[in-house]
């Protein structure tokens, strides 16, 4: 058994039902009048930071009223009115609770005159200085790191391209499938997140999900057709079936890039740099899987298709219970 498939095996145990869930805490700071300011922060009541977590307010500001808290689907989002003196540049907001969960932050400063400032909080670094301004590549730098983490831990969109490398032969064949699949989710992504193109959530989850358990087919039955019936459709043409499905993942991708938020100055290059984090997040994943398969072809070709088709098969099965669980949630 290798190691990708004890990996996959072990998703089917600590993914949630939505692997498009990356739902990092938000923060959000709006200025009001010229000392009032509005601060809502969301944090997924599944979490520990939900449950326990506390915004660390800038020191020029004081709480003014009651704490009002809310649920939103599986968000509490929590509103509090500020009351804050001078200037928030040079000033620092973070996270109490952050440092022990396993989530990132992002943070969003909305002065009544100023651009829209976006910053990035983690559990090695739960507090963060507000700057005079914001500049363009914090946003995106912020937006391309959301990105690869959304592939990387976004284990549906994982396993898809993992799928793909399995499937396929050859990494520039696998690079321009791949490439296939950022260009037709950077389409649905972009419509949906502007507002253009819609569809509902749940079952464009479960047809995602739907789409890795073909993929698990297509690989167990290329490997056993191949010298009959020559190559399948799905190897003879990957990137139309990239592209397919490519569409309807990124309406997944839409839907967790809402959960972040964008900058409402910077949203085109919040939107070009989150996509650009999704294709360096893709080909980290292939980089990886290409040089696994490499070692055992390597060290101990024997292995090379048991565990191809030991993985199909783990994939194929996490997939299928996925499927099964979006389909009655």
């Amino acid at each position: 058994m290798s190691v990708l498939t004890g990996l996959i095996c072990a998703l089917i145990w600590v993914s949630p039902a939505s692997a498009d869930e990356l739902r990092p805490a938000y923060v959000e700071l709006t200025q009001k009048s010229s000392s009032d300011w509005l601060l809502l922060w969301k944090a997924s009541e599944r979490s520990r930071l939900g449950q326990s977590g506390e915004v660390i307010l800038p020191a020029n500001c004081t709480q003014v009223g009651e704490t009002e808290k809310r649920f939103a689907a599986t968000n509490i989002l929590t509103n509090l009115s500020l009351n804050c003196t001078g200037s928030m540049a040079g000033q620092s907001i973070g996270l109490k609770g952050l440092e022990l969960s396993t989530t990132d932050a992002l943070v969003r400063i909305a002065p009544l005159d100023e651009a829209t400032q976006t910053l990035r909080l983690t559990p090695k670094a739960p507090i963060a200085t507000i700057a005079q301004k914001d500049e363009i590549a914090n946003v995106a730098w912020t937006y391309t790191i959301i990105g690869i983490e959304h592939i990387v831990l976004g284990f549906d969109h994982l396993l898809f391209v993992l799928a793909l490398v399995l499937l396929l032969k050859g990494g520039w064949l696998v690079a321009k499938t791949v490439t296939a699949f950022t260009i037709a989710h950077s389409i649905t992504l972009i419509g949906s997140t502007l507002g253009y193109l819609s569809l509902p959530s749940q079952p464009v989850e479960a047809i995602i999900a739907l789409s890795i358990v073909f993929l698990a087919v297509e690989i167990v039955k290329a490997q056993r057709d191949h010298h009959i019936h020559g190559p399948r459709l799905s190897e003879r043409f990957p990137w139309i079936v990239a592209f397919l499905f490519g569409l309807l993942h990124g309406f997944g991708f839409a839907g967790a890039l809402a959960e972040i938020g964008l900058p409402q100055d910077d949203v085109p290059m919040a939107l070009l740099t989150f996509n650009l984090g999704v294709e360096i997040g893709q080909l980290i994943i292939v980089a990886i899987a290409f040089g696994l398969l490499w070692l055992i072809r390597r060290f101990q070709q024997s292995w090379l298709q048991p565990v191809k088709t030991a993985t199909s098969y783990a994939i194929g099965i996490v997939a299928t219970y996925w499927f099964i669980e979006r389909m009655v949630a």
